[in-house]
């Protein structure tokens, strides 16, 4: 094998990062970083395919590189997540069987889901699942839920909150509140377990402190499953992780820019409710946070457990080995099945019966 094509199936092999699109691949790659006199890092890294996760990983990761994403209106963007949520609902059906049915509660759209088998000890207890999709369309309802109430044998009440940008913050917090206080008619406070993935997972920690505002009783734990707490300010993975970990287009988040998240809107970045890093967060629910080491989100939720623990609670973190943003989606990876069994265990002895 002649050098020239060594090299390239040497570059096609390795994850590459680079401050700048690297579009050719003509000779082998070193190492290199360069630093601007305000520290602005400007690195180019060769990373072999990682033997640390499972060969399903692996090949998972492999094929990520080969997704090209095409620019979508937020039409074709909805339509495209709604596709790919109801063929992952079913798949997800299939691993973790259960029944679902559509309930409206507090004027709000919810899917009840329900274990096929549950304990008479699990009727006593509800747990509100809140989806990702960064708060403009619906990435993981069911997807989400469906696994926890299989695997936790209890309800989950799975909520369609209203989606930027026709309805920005405050909208999506009320609707998880207002379903919520209903809740609380039939079910103990300490009784209620609240998660989510990404905008699901910034939605839970949004409610609790919201909660805490009110001065309503606050449920007895939460899932806070790859989260930023903090709109005001870029974290270092975020401008160093894509969506998919290491592919794709990389959009640089600079700490001068204005944040125009439609979620966000007109509200101040800082407000303690929509950034829950600026909240009082001393006395919250048992928190179980994950992430893992590719996830761009990685840093916003470790930041966040360190604040739940310096505010005295009992904040536990999982940060899985080079897997992207929310991987425990898909549910071909042995990783998946471990994150969501511990997700369904902490849920399961934090939440009272």
């Amino acid at each position: 094998m002649n050098t020239r094509k060594r090299n390239s199936q040497m570059c096609s092999l390795a994850l590459i990062l680079a401050a700048t699109l690297l579009t050719s691949c003509s000779g082998p790659r070193k190492d290199s970083a360069k630093f601007d006199a305000d520290g602005t890092a400007r690195i180019t890294r060769v990373i072999p395919m990682p033997t640390t996760v499972s060969p399903e990983a692996q090949k998972w990761l492999e094929s990520l590189t080969h997704v090209k994403p095409l620019p979508q209106t937020l039409e074709e963007m909805r339509k495209s997540t709604d596709a790919w949520r109801a063929e992952g609902s079913a798949d997800a059906r299939k691993h973790f069987p259960v029944n679902v049915e559509e309930k409206i509660i507090a004027g709000v759209r919810t899917d009840i889901i329900t274990p096929l088998e549950m304990p008479e000890a699990n009727r006593g207890r509800v747990f509100i699942n809140l989806h990702g999709g960064g708060f403009v369309s619906d990435s993981g309802s069911l997807i989400e839920g469906i696994p926890i109430a299989n695997l936790a044998k209890t309800k989950v009440v799975s909520v369609y909150y209203r989606l930027a940008p026709e309805n920005p913050f405050p909208a999506a917090v009320d609707d998880v509140v207002a379903v919520y206080k209903e809740l609380l008619k039939e079910y103990k406070p300490q009784s209620i377990g609240i998660f989510g993935t990404s905008a699901g997972g910034i939605l839970t920690a949004e409610v609790a402190v919201r909660l805490k505002q009110l001065g309503e009783p606050l449920p007895g734990a939460l899932g806070l499953f790859s989260i930023l707490a903090d709109f005001s300010r870029p974290s270092d993975s975020q401008n160093f992780f894509t969506l998919n970990g290491l592919p794709g287009g990389l959009a640089p988040h600079y700490p001068s820019g204005a944040n125009d998240s439609p979620y966000v809107g007109k509200t101040d970045p800082k407000d303690p409710v929509l950034s829950p890093m600026f909240a009082d967060l001393h006395g919250m629910p048992a928190t179980l946070l994950v992430t893992s080491t590719r996830d761009m989100l990685l840093s916003n939720t470790a930041l966040f457990h360190l604040a739940l623990l310096r505010a005295g609670n009992d904040a536990r973190l999982l940060v899985y080995e080079a897997l992207p943003h929310a991987f425990w989606y898909h549910f071909q990876l042995p990783e998946t099945q471990d994150a969501l069994e511990q997700m369904a265990k902490f849920l399961d002895e934090k939440v009272g019966r």
